[in-house]
């Protein structure tokens, strides 16, 4: 096995400067496919979704979703572009298995969008300016299953499996101009950009964005050059990763792997390259020695597209709050750093919190248990927060409970874990389990009398002045009435019959 050989990352920093490319695509949520009527849900049987035009018959002809369309338009406002007044769709030809027209229908050098930005906000605050070459319209291929090899790759494969219900599925490319300028931060500003588009496409309603559906994926195209007056280095193009993390991993590997093979006198191979999430490594894929000749040419079935302006400006005027602008605004709403709102954020809870703050919680109860409880479920059983089944609307009625006395923390945990776990809705499970908190004072009066009578010696040294004792009489109620007491209450009742003052 040949070992790569890396620079340290300070090392090659210090020598050389990286400037990337992001080339993101975005699997748009439509009900049919980009140029016919095909369904485009997920996990249908293998190639049921499919007809003459997304398998490239003889004879067939596509019609544009114009669905899609508005999406384009929508996700090209959002980034700041300029939306083309006339553009048409081209022929991307070259062959692979899994697309059976033998061409990508596609857009070359007529985009629907262009020209845009994107500012994205880095861990400490940075804004930094992300420029947008393109935002274009084109279909997905269809999905190799490759059988009998080790790794799942068609090298060692004893045979590939064709699945064509993807084929068709409408997509949108968006192409980063050269990033330069972001030095040491490169990996960071990757992943910044990455995560910020996700956040607008969401926001746009346009695609759920979630990349281990593989509904968004990014190719890392990164140089290296002796400093930033000089010319762009040979690229590496790392293609379809699918999370953040590894977004920010495969332009740190590439920035190291690059440096040690320039500084050893050697030369960059133009290459597409295989990101491995297991140790953050990247291998060899295609060489592009020269730019690939397509072929483009138009598209002779379609029309070209040309949007009226009253339409952009009606979508315009429609386009939801920004996140970076929402984020700012829930910041300020809800009183908290920069760096609880980006834990936020990492989490997957600004949308839950909102909901939650929407159906009657306070924001300080909402993030409370959506940063703490459910996120340790979260992680544990490996799922997105926002797919726990549990709903804001049920985690506010927790917060209410505990709010009104019902439950402590301790009991209102035992009802999140209920709610999870289909028992059903928060006062459901609390009148299944019985876990509402003790406030008869009749009940409570005698567990504090039995408690003190107990533990003589504990109510002797509190009498003598020593109160930090109390938690010890406490924690024997709360033993006693199975954690379901008010402690503070209990605390009160203690104090009061040992007449002792509090504080």
């Amino acid at each position: 096995m040949t070992v790569t050989e890396l620079m340290s990352y300070d090392a090659a920093l210090a020598t050389y400067d990286p400037v990337m490319g992001l080339e993101v695509h975005v699997e748009l949520g439509t009900k049919t496919k980009m140029f016919c009527g095909c369904s485009t849900e997920l996990g249908a049987e293998p190639n049921s979704q499919t007809c003459p035009t997304c398998l490239g018959l003889p004879g067939s002809l596509p019609v544009v979703n114009a669905i899609g369309v508005e999406s384009a338009i929508k996700i090209g406002l959002a980034l700041n572009c300029e939306i083309a007044d006339w553009c048409r769709f081209a022929r991307k030809n070259y062959f692979y298995p899994d697309m059976p027209k033998n061409f990508q229908t596609s857009q070359y050098d007529e985009p629907i969008a262009f020209n845009g930005y994107l500012d994205v906000q880095l861990e400490d605050g940075e804004i930094f300016r992300v420029e947008i070459e393109r935002a274009h319209m084109e279909e997905d291929t269809g999905k190799s299953l490759h059988v009998g090899g080790a790794t799942g790759r068609i090298h060692g494969a004893s045979h590939s499996l064709l699945d064509y219900n993807r084929a068709g599925i409408p997509l949108i490319e968006i192409v980063t101009k050269p990033i330069e300028g972001a030095g040491e931060r490169a990996p960071e500003v990757a992943k910044a950009y990455v995560a910020e588009l996700r956040e607008v496409i969401k926001a746009l309603d346009v695609s759920e964005a979630r990349m281990d559906k593989g509904q968004m994926r990014c190719d890392v195209n990164l140089s290296l050059r002796t400093g930033p007056e000089a010319p762009l280095g040979t690229r590496s193009e790392t293609k379809n990763v699918n999370s953040l993390r590894s977004v920010e991993r495969a332009a740190r590997y590439e920035i190291q792997r690059h440096a040690a093979v320039l500084s050893s006198g050697g030369t960059i191979v133009q290459e597409t390259r295989h990101f491995h999430e297991e140790d953050g490594s990247t291998t060899s894929g295609r060489i592009k020695d020269n730019a690939e000749d397509y072929r483009y040419f138009p598209e002779p079935d379609l029309v070209p597209v040309a949007p009226a302006r009253a339409w952009v400006e009606e979508l315009r005027s429609e386009l939801p709050e920004m996140p970076r602008v929402r984020r700012n605004r829930l910041r300020e709403d809800w009183g908290v750093s920069e760096h609880d709102m980006q834990s936020i954020l990492n989490a997957g809870a600004v949308d839950p919190i909102v909901a939650t703050v929407e159906a009657g919680a306070d924001s300080v109860s909402a993030r409370k248990w959506w940063m703490g409880e459910l996120a340790r479920h979260a992680n544990e059983s490996g799922t997105a927060l926002d797919e726990l089944p549990i709903t804001p609307a049920q985690v506010a009625r927790v917060a209410a409970l505990v709010s009104a006395g019902d439950l402590n923390d301790k009991l209102a945990r035992q009802v999140i874990e209920g709610v999870l776990a289909g028992e059903g809705d928060p006062d459901t499970v609390v009148e299944k389990r019985g876990l509402k908190v003790v406030s008869d004072e009749g009940a409570l009066s005698t567990a504090v009398d039995d408690a003190i009578a107990g533990n003589a010696g504990i109510a002797d040294k509190i009498r003598g002045g020593k109160v930090q004792a109390v938690g010890a009489l406490v924690g024997a109620v709360m033993k006693a009435t199975r954690g379901q007491a008010d402690a503070a209450r209990v605390k009160e009742l203690i104090l009061e019959k040992l007449g002792v003052a509090d504080g």
